[in-house]
């Protein structure tokens, strides 16, 4: 997709071009999430910020290794332990 220029407008406002919109599936009203990262803005949809903090987690978690049974687990055993 190419690059567009935009203007700032007053209260910092950016107008993100149809095109961008309809190839992020953005409706009026939807929310986005902003990210700064290495002089950068990034507006990402929701949908795309948890697949991206999903890949960050896994590679610190070894395949196969459920982390949503070991906090299940942990936190039956500490009701087990009152």
């Amino acid at each position: 997709m190419p690059r567009v220029r935009v203007k700032v407008a007053d209260g910092g406002r950016i107008v993100i071009p149809a095109e961008f919109r309809r190839s992020l599936d953005l409706e009026v009203g939807d929310e986005v999430i902003l990210d700064l990262a290495e002089g950068r803005l990034v507006v990402l949809t929701p949908r795309q910020a948890v697949k991206r903090a999903q890949e960050t987690v896994r590679r610190y978690v070894p395949e196969g290794r459920q982390l949503v049974d070991e906090l299940i687990a942990d936190r039956r055993a500490e009701v087990d332990r009152e």
